[in-house]
């Protein structure tokens, strides 16, 4: 299956008009949302925006199934999620509209529970894989894209009835369950990087995408907290050809584009990048 494009950019062009090394899906991800907190992260590499409490729960979660894979016991994995957690400062936090000590203290509390309920939630009954990988970071590059692609895989695993071939295994702690399911544009397109970057890191044909959503809260009506979804390359040729033109066009612009415009309305980043662009702090 071709899965190539057809425009190029020379190593010299690469050097002298795009910005960036390379492209992950965070990264795309974020142009996409708000221009300039883009241009401010991966550009000008300025790392000050804090993080919201889901995500750093999310994190924390990450890092004990990243441990609990790797071979350390239940106990023990929880036990290194919640060090993190407690590890990192408020100022790192946007509590949002709880602004004293006091409620940001409660809010802490809050999320320290809510990583323990989840994250027992999953152990519960673990998925079980023939881990290959755990948090494999690499980078590809890609016929007809002008960048690298860079990923990191919460898993590498052998794919069951599919010899000599591996799927990918993500996670994902939630409010709520995703009700487009595989089919999530995001979803997708995460896939995709991490797609070409673990097949070329594991020279093997890479078959699935397998993303486990955790929902934090407990369902009142006590139906699992967690959903599996799949997403099966061998059924996303059309997927594959937007990932292509939209990863390239996205380049094109960036390596033309001057000006970089905020976005007030983005619900993480808005007053952030407006801020900025209000000020003229990222300008020449």
């Amino acid at each position: 299956m071709q899965k190539g494009g057809k425009r190029r950019t020379s190593k010299k062009q690469r050097e002298i008009e795009i910005p960036i090394k390379h492209w992950s899906h965070s990264s795309l991800m974020s142009y996409l949302r708000n221009p300039l907190a883009w241009y401010k992260r991966y550009v000008e590499q300025v790392f000050d925006t804090p993080s919201n409490p889901a995500s750093v729960v999310g994190r924390a979660g990450h890092l004990a199934l990243q441990h609990f894979y790797s071979g350390i016991g239940k106990e023990g994995a929880i036990e290194l999620g919640l060090e993190y957690l407690r590890n990192v400062a408020d100022f790192e936090i946007n509590f949002g509209r709880f602004k004293s000590r006091r409620e940001q203290k409660k809010k802490r509390e809050h999320m320290e529970r809510e990583y323990l309920q989840a994250v027992a939630f999953y152990l519960e009954k673990a998925p079980k894989y023939k881990v290959l990988g755990v948090e494999v970071k690499a980078t590809a590059e890609v016929p007809g894209l002008p960048l690298p692609l860079k990923a990191v895989s919460d898993l590498v695993v052998e794919s069951r009835g599919h010899s000599g071939e591996v799927d990918i295994v993500d996670h994902k702690f939630v409010d709520s369950f995703s009700p487009a399911g595989a089919q999530k544009t995001l979803f997708v397109m995460q896939a995709l990087f991490n797609y070409y970057t673990i097949g070329q890191a594991f020279g093997k044909p890479v078959r699935r995408f397998i993303l486990h959503e955790c929902k934090k809260r407990k369902n009142a009506d006590g139906s699992p907290q967690m959903r599996r979804y799949v997403i099966d390359f061998a059924e996303q040729q059309e997927a594959f050809a937007v990932f292509h033109r939209l990863v390239n066009d996205v380049t094109a612009e960036i390596a033309t584009r001057r000006v970089f415009l905020p976005n007030p309305s983005d619900m993480f980043e808005g007053e952030n990048s407006f801020d900025i662009y209000r000020l003229g702090l990222l300008e020449d």
